[in-house]
């Protein structure tokens, strides 16, 4: 509720101060695009302030918002434009920190422009703070950097789209809480009720309306005499302005006000927003508020502390635990849909049904095993088979990553948890047109999900190995870092309450807490603390403390730049992924368990695995025996089942005994031995086929009997022969009828030999694994970086270098002529085609540089300042400055060409 009715005790809430931004690079706290040119002259636009930043500014502008990239800009101009658009200014707002948003925000409310004792003045009050003056350049600094704010420390100027977006009105509410100036607020009101005004506030009478709001305005910024006024008001009237100081700055009156209300009216402390509404100018709430813009300005980051502390041995031990045993799960996992998994929904993704039989069969909870699913459909290892009858498979992808170390195919599985846009947790809730969302469906990618992950983990790579931070430490740096924003409202309402939101406002928290706990399901952290191999995955230091990091506790100049995520950033950039998931494969390998060649064989048909089996041997294992406990040892139990279907796989009683001979350092017990030559003996007595589907055995007593047996009624078997027996049911169902009677038939081809079945046999057609959704453009790399700064300088030069107008002689073009200035309108100047030929042979023979306006073949104009070498056949071929390459263009599409003015030639 906005707005409050101050009459009869009415209540007027308090304005939440904040908003939602980010966090942008935090460039050291000089000039930056928008100091003084290099003439020394303050820049009278932020194209000009552009132009006087210098290369490595720009730089630092187009890798802290590269959306300003797509496409380069021509120039700088153009940049300048691009940069003020309402998205692109958002964007950037959106990934301001806490202290860094709340100077722009201050900015908003001062004077256009302000200098910096005035803004210093709004973020730390009347009283001096250490803590702000020190915290002060950085962020000014960071909104120079990103072009927010451009000018001199004396003519400190806000873009007009963030100003716009950032400044109060009834509408849109400034998150400062203040209001309208009285300039504002009393636009339109009558000299008559102006002089009334500063005649009950004590002010002379004037003669015009203009130097009775500059009065007025005087009054309420002059502490003294505006501290007098108030020792006059009533003390219900300071009650009144008590409840508006820290907004939202309106409140509702009736028609007839109360004398406290009055008696602010009369003076000026409240003035008419409508009919019904009044405001307290921003004067006289800054007043109010000591002269601060925020009730807390939050200059320094929250410290990340340290719940416990672990020996890094310790911690190292616990993660690589935790990423066997997930390595484990997923292959389980996929094992279990060798031969087809559950179907695919109509609308996509898995339905709940089917996901909880998925969670029991893993043991753990539904969203746990939603979050196993989505690892790995992310890596590409799980994926539809695109049949009619689609159905979840194991992609051919699966068995080259069980072909690899342990090691590496647990740094695959984590590098695609860190890029990864979908969001497991959210399964099972529903979106914002009430539909559920299934796990492996669409609506689960979240775009900053990779960046908060990242984010996470450079917050706890800020403490010492070892140290696991407190979760609430990090949350709260979270919140400074990234505040929340009312634009966040509508995903937030899109995750509340989804897969345990919990109904939490600011949903980048929520993403935060499950990037914490996958992160401890994963390996990536051990008891909390991050692990090494993580460390080397992100390519950070791993054997001493992280002092390096801004922000880390005793780091230096941790209150001046805290950005732990573009310290992380950089490091990763300097390291290519392959090379760091390898780092991270060789120091999670020595923390694995070894594998063992061998099983001890028990009298009881069960057999131990002392540990973890190589693939060979664990395959086959997990055919002939069922899987009965797992954990350091794993415990395998045989049964007829198991045995039968080692021998549907293609073996024989020989190779089963064989097998267990070879590879058991306990004798193979007599009952074993007995299991496998009685199964074996049964064994494909019975032979299934498809006619409808048919029985045939040699022995036609055991046809007999099982025609006899009630349990076959519902097969629907007849005799056709002594041999052979019909059915009406399919081979599938006849297989399992019989096998269910105590049978042991076999399933055969229509050549008549036995069919081998065996459970790897299935795989989807080769998938590629999903992209992430990426929140907004990519950072550039440095290569494309250094390559936009060069065009974007180069094309700038083109467009405003001073030019000699071409002469109509075509034997003395350019020659005595003086420099002209570009066209006003942007368009490009005209030459004949002889004026043209004769310029551009002058250059060519002079080696000097012209300007020249081209047409492409697409009709795009453009400006270029090109060297020519070569002029013949119709062709100009120079050096082009723009685009930093030599390039041949078409005489006929060069309309106009001009020599550069001396000074810049």
């Amino acid at each position: 509720m906005g707005i409050g009715e101050l009459d009869r005790e009415a209540h007027v809430p308090v304005g939440t101060d904040g908003g939602d931004a980010g966090q942008g690079p935090h460039e050291a706290p000089g000039r930056g695009p928008g100091g003084a040119s290099a003439s020394g002259q303050t820049p009278r636009t932020l194209a000009e302030a552009l132009r006087a930043g210098g290369d490595d500014a720009l730089g630092a502008l187009l890798r802290a918002r590269p959306d300003l990239l797509a496409p380069v800009p021509n120039d700088l101009t153009q940049l300048a434009t691009r940069a003020g658009t309402r998205a692109s200014v958002v964007r950037a707002l959106e990934r301001l920190d806490r202290f860094a948003l709340r100077t722009a925000e201050a900015l908003a409310v001062a004077p256009d422009p302000a200098p910096y004792p005035v803004l210093l003045g709004l973020l730390a009050g009347d009283t001096p703070d250490p803590a702000i003056e020190r915290a002060l350049p950085r962020a000014v600094g960071v909104l120079r950097a990103q072009a927010l704010v451009w000018g001199d420390d004396e003519r400190l100027r806000l873009v007009r789209t963030a100003r716009e977006l950032l400044a109060p009105s009834p509408q849109h509410p400034s998150p400062t809480g203040l209001g309208p100036t009285v300039a504002e607020a009393t636009a339109g009101m009558s000299p008559g009720r102006l002089q009334e005004i500063i005649a009950a506030a004590g002010l002379p009478a004037t003669h015009d309306p203009v130097s009775a709001v500059a009065a007025l305005t005087d009054l309420f910024t002059d502490r003294t005499r505006m501290a007098a006024l108030l020792d006059t008001a009533p003390p219900e009237a300071l009650a009144v302005l008590d409840r508006l100081v820290w907004g939202p700055p309106y409140g509702e009156v009736t028609a007839d006000p109360a004398p406290p209300v009055r008696w602010l009216r009369d003076r000026g402390l409240l003035l008419p927003a409508s009919t019904r509404t009044v405001v307290l100018p921003r004067e006289a709430a800054l007043h109010l508020r000591g002269g601060r813009a925020h009730r807390a300005a939050e200059p320094d980051a929250p410290v990340v502390t340290a719940a416990r502390e672990y020996r890094p041995q310790a911690v190292d031990n616990a993660a690589a635990g935790q990423a066997y045993a997930a390595l484990a799960t997923v292959g389980e996992l996929l094992k279990s849909w060798d031969l087809g998994g559950p179907p695919v929904l109509r609308a996509g993704g898995l339905a709940v049904r089917d996901l909880k039989r998925t969670a029991a069969a893993l043991d753990v909870p539904e969203r746990i095993a939603a979050f196993w699913l989505e690892l790995a459909y992310g890596a590409g290892l799980l994926a539809s088979d695109g049949e009619a009858d689609e159905r979840y498979a194991p992609t051919p992808a699966y068995d080259s990553w069980l072909d690899q170390p342990p090691a590496e195919r647990w740094a695959g599985l984590a590098a695609t948890w860190l890029a990864a846009t979908r969001t497991p947790a959210l399964a099972g809730g529903q979106d914002t047109k009430g539909r559920t969302l299934a796990a492996l469906g669409p609506g689960l990618d979240r775009s900053a999900a990779p960046e908060v992950r990242l984010r996470v983990l450079a917050l706890l790579a800020t403490l010492p190995p070892g140290a696991a931070a407190d979760p609430e430490t990090v949350l709260a740096r979270l919140r400074w870092d990234r505040p929340p924003r009312g634009d966040f409202a509508g995903a937030a309402r899109a995750m509340g309450g989804t897969g345990g939101t919990g109904g939490v406002a600011d949903p980048r928290e929520q993403l935060a807490r499950w990037a914490l706990e996958e992160a401890e399901l994963l390996g990536i952290t051990g008891r909390g603390a991050l692990a090494a191999p993580a460390r080397a995955l992100l390519n950070l230091p791993l054997a001493e403390a992280v002092p390096d990091i801004p922000g880390a506790p005793g780091a230096p100049g941790a209150s001046a730049a805290p950005d732990p995520l573009g310290v992380l950033t950089e490091a990763a950039q300097a390291c290519e992924p392959a090379i760091a998931a390898s780092r991270a494969a060789t120091l999670l390998a020595p923390l694995f368990p070894e594998a063992v060649d061998h099983i001890l064989l028990q009298a009881d048909l069960t057999a131990v695995a002392p540990g973890p089996l190589p693939r060979p041997l664990a395959d086959t294992l997990s055919v002939l025996a069922e899987v009965e406990s797992k954990g350091g040892a794993t415990v395998f139990r045989f049964t007829p089942g198991s045995v039968r279907r080692a021998l549907d796989s293609g073996r024989t009683a020989s190779d089963l005994h064989a097998f267990l001979s070879a590879h058991s350092r306990t004798p193979v017990p007599q009952p074993l031995s007995y299991l496998i030559d009685d199964v074996a003996r049964r064994h494909g007595h019975l032979r299934v086929g498809a006619a409808s589907s048919y029985v045939r055995c040699d022995d036609d007593t055991v046809l007999g009997e099982i025609l006899a047996d009630r349990r076959a009624a519902p097969l629907g078997l007849r005799r056709l022969a002594p041999t052979v027996l019909a059915a009406q049911a399919d081979p599938a169902a006849l297989l399992d009828g019989l096998r269910g009677m105590g049978y042991a038939p076999a399933a055969e081809s229509a050549e008549g030999d036995v069919l081998i079945t065996r459970a790897d046999a299935y795989r989807t057609p080769p998938r590629t694994a999903p992209a992430p959704v990426p929140e907004g453009p990519p950072a550039p790399d440095a290569t494309l970086l250094a390559a936009a700064v060069r065009a974007i300088l180069a094309g700038d030069r083109a467009a405003t270098v001073a030019r000699k107008e071409p002469t109509t002689g075509a034997a003395g073009a350019g020659a005595g002529a003086a420099p002209a200035a570009p066209r006003a309108d942007g368009g490009l100047p005209r030459t004949s085609a002889a004026e043209t030929l004769a310029t551009v042979q002058a250059a060519a023979m002079t080696g000097s540089a012209v300007w020249i306006g081209y047409v492409n073949a697409e009709g795009a104009a453009s400006q270029r300042v090109i060297a020519p070498v070569r002029v013949e056949g119709g062709f100009v071929t120079g050096y082009d400055h723009t685009a930093d390459e030599v390039r041949t263009y078409p005489l006929h599409r060069i309309t106009g060409v001009a020599e550069l003015a001396e000074e810049d030639v």
